[in-house]
């Protein structure tokens, strides 16, 4: 029998699925080695599968615009970097900025269109953190401080900042590179949830908790409770928690499997969400983390609208 605890769900790229379970039209019915793989939403027509419309020509919905950067204040996120026309810029979790890469192609970059360093200058943000990469395609992509940009497709006046906190993993760009009004490395923060076990032992990346009132649930690597959403499917393995509902629940992030404990792996699947970021599922079902759980065990999500609830090893709502 294949040891299936050698497999490793990638962050970025091609998923892999364990097992030889598909979720609907997730499913590409590829088999290799008892793994399928998972394939992108197929786009709509008169838009595309990340919820962005056609990328192309400049303004709305469009490619970035020729010309200078520039950084404007944002009354809740403080500087941000735009480009020409005044819009909004982004950069991406799943990329990385040394090296630099970017790991948003294809529908993702229909609605993340990368910035063309061809057209685009310095500007307002020091030259110095300007730089640039070849794209796959061949496209020579804006970076700064090493991070690709991108614009939203679904920020259709210039100021706006729809694509903040998209997925847990897109966030509009300042100045430095950093992720504007994330909490950045050296500042005073609140406790994060998840320092371990009580012993000091560090917590696996999925395991479970013993709750008084239900059972064995699902935690992640920092202790919070993982939760489902009865408005979703399984059967397409699809997520209907998308816009403001991502303010307070967040898609959980794949993990190793071989820092799982209690929980088959072969249930562990990745679902690939409509802004392109990859989702942590259980047979199926997309898993969350609510931002109103304060400390690790803590369950403040559950039965929330009688819609959202803890999940049992199997990936059953906890009851």
């Amino acid at each position: 029998m294949m040891n299936t605890r050698k497999f490793t769900v990638a962050a970025v790229g091609v998923a892999v699925l364990f097992g030889v379970t598909a979720c609907g039209t997730q499913g590409t019915g590829t088999q290799a080695g008892g793994a399928a793989t998972v394939a992108p939403p197929a786009a709509a027509a008169g838009g595309d599968a990340y919820g962005g419309g056609t990328a192309g020509g400049s303004g709305a919905g469009g490619v970035t615009a020729s010309g200078p950067l520039a950084v404007r204040e944002d009354a809740k996120l403080g500087s941000v970097v735009v480009d020409a026309e005044g819009f909004t810029l982004y950069r991406f979790d799943n990329d990385t900025a040394s090296p630099s890469t970017s790991a948003c192609a294809g529908d993702c970059a229909k609605a993340w269109p990368p910035v063309p360093a061809g057209s685009t200058k310095p500007g307002g943000v020091d030259a110095s953190r300007v730089g640039s990469l070849k794209r796959a395609d061949g496209v020579e992509q804006v970076t700064i401080a090493g991070w690709p940009v991108y614009r939203f497709a679904k920020d259709t006046a210039p100021g706006q900042t729809n694509g903040q906190g998209v997925g847990g993993t897109w966030f509009a760009v300042t100045p430095d590179g950093k992720k504007a009004g994330a909490q950045q490395p050296g500042t005073a923060a609140p406790a994060a949830p998840g320092a371990g076990e009580p012993d000091g032992t560090a917590l696996p990346a999925l395991s479970l908790a013993e709750n008084d009132k239900l059972g064995r649930i699902i935690r992640d690597g920092k202790g919070r409770t993982l939760y489902r959403f009865t408005k979703d499917t399984a059967w397409p393995m699809k997520s209907n928690c998308v816009g403001a509902c991502l303010e307070k629940r967040r898609p959980a992030k794949l993990v190793d499997v071989n820092k799982v404990e209690g929980i088959d792996p072969k249930k562990l699947i990745a679902y690939t969400r409509p802004d392109g970021t990859k989702q942590l599922t259980i047979d199926c079902w997309p898993l969350y983390w609510f931002t109103g759980d304060k400390t690790p065990g803590d369950t403040n999500g559950q039965g929330v609208g009688g819609t959202w609830f803890a999940v049992t090893a199997a990936g059953k709502l906890a009851k």
